[in-house]
């Protein structure tokens, strides 16, 4: 049997995926937001994927929920959203603006997995956001050892072609072994590699109205071939899923003007485009770190997308999900916005297994590959909408803020992009 993971603060599942590469079932994902359940639930349709606040549920109703009562609980992980750390008062964790990370630390507490990991922006290990951190190790100390001086590691060195700086806070309970932190990759992988093979969408007519279409792929890296599920990857210990790899999603193509193309054909690789701020991917280099940009409540903007290498366009959702190292076959919600929003929230997932293959490992356990192909979920759960989501999930449309409109000038992004 393949040891048991919960994941909280789930997303679309970059972390899901990561721990499920590395021979772990995923049995439950908590996520707040029902967009994001949604396009989990299509993903990972083995898991149970559960559309609650961390603050508003217990470990019990998760493990009942999940149908996992009395098992074993081997790994619990996820990142709690970093809007802020507040550090007013006396105790960090007892601030209601640390609710997240107080939630995650009851909930390691009422779950008592072998292990836990916590991961979250490097920002939280400096000055007196250290504070956070600090309680959250006394806290859990009289059940868990925590790996020490925790750590922040680049995605880029473990096999993810960008360059993503992020915290890892990785503990055992007290009767399992310490993990180590895994170690760097010699070779890092490059844009030219990760997405090299992908076709233009400025090519693809169909892409023009949806995000997806049949297509012919160019030579693939070895990277390339192991994103379309064509290459042997003796590393991978995640289910096989039903897809058809000539298929290629994720896609929806950007209007830009002629005059913003002509800037971006203008800008040298490395460099930042002046008036949009978007970087221009090297092909010989990483990307940039992807970000998600700003909540619905404070206008929705996505944040810079970079210029791709040679076409004269900002990336598309797949082309940075190839730069963030998902899998061809992991779909997200249709539009560019949430799309984005997904890949640029998430823990690079072969960054995740990189973390997970070390818990496996002091686990003691050999990690095995499942027989059977999952098929994904009903892709009409790619294009639900916000209300259409929430009522699938029973939850208030207003759990997550409604998008709060801006005037034009208040926009991150210049309008004529």
């Amino acid at each position: 049997m393949r040891p048991i993971g919960i994941d909280l603060f789930a997303g679309a599942g970059g972390l899901s995926l990561g721990f499920e590469r590395a021979g772990f079932d995923v049995a439950a994902a908590v996520e707040i937001d029902p967009i994001h359940c949604a396009t989990h639930a299509f993903n990972f349709p083995y898991c149970k994927t559960v559309c609650r606040d961390v603050c508003d549920i217990a470990g019990s109703d998760i493990l009942r929920l999940a149908g996992i009562d009395g098992s074993e609980i081997a790994a619990v992980f996820g990142g709690a959203p970093c809007q802020g750390f507040s550090l007013i008062g006396k105790r960090a964790l007892d601030d209601p603006r640390n609710a997240l990370v107080h939630h995650f630390v009851r909930l390691v507490l009422e779950l008592r997995p072998a292990y836990f990991v916590f991961e979250n922006v490097k920002g939280l290990t400096v000055g007196r956001q250290r504070q956070v951190l600090d309680e959250m190790i006394d806290v859990l100390a009289g059940d868990y050892d925590v790996l020490l001086p925790y750590r922040v590691l680049n995605a880029a060195d473990y096999g993810v072609p960008q360059n993503r700086h992020r915290l890892f806070l990785i503990g055992a309970r007290q009767d399992y072994a310490i993990p180590d932190y895994p170690q760097p990759d010699a070779r890092r992988v490059t844009v030219r590699e990760a997405i090299g093979d992908l076709p233009n969408a400025d090519d693809v007519f169909e892409l023009i109205g949806r995000d997806w279409a049949e297509v012919r792929y160019g030579q693939p890296s070895d990277y390339a071939l192991k994103m379309r599920g064509l290459g042997d990857d003796p590393k991978d210990f995640g289910y096989r899923r039903n897809f058809d790899f000539s298929i290629l999603t994720s896609s929806l193509r950007t209007a830009h003007t002629d005059k913003s193309r002509r800037r971006f054909a203008q800008t040298q690789w490395g460099k930042v485009e002046p008036i949009s701020r978007f970087l221009k991917l090297d092909p010989e280099g990483q990307c940039n770190t992807l970000r998600a940009g700003t909540a619905s409540d404070r206008g929705a903007f996505t944040s810079p997308r970079p210029i791709h290498p040679h076409a004269h366009r900002v990336a598309t959702n797949r082309e940075a999900a190839r730069l963030h190292s998902y899998p061809d076959w992991f779909r997200f919600h249709v539009t560019k916005w949430h799309g984005f929003r997904q890949i640029g929230n998430s823990v690079p997932p072969l960054l995740g297994q990189a973390i997970a293959g070390e818990i496996m490992c002091a686990l003691d356990v050999t990690p095995t590959l499942p027989q059977q192909t999952l098929a994904l979920g009903d892709p009409k759960l790619l294009s639900l909408t916000m209300a259409e989501a929430a009522k699938l999930y029973g939850v208030s449309r207003d759990v997550i803020p409604r998008r709060r409109r801006v005037s034009s000038e208040a926009r991150s992004v210049p309008a004529t992009l």
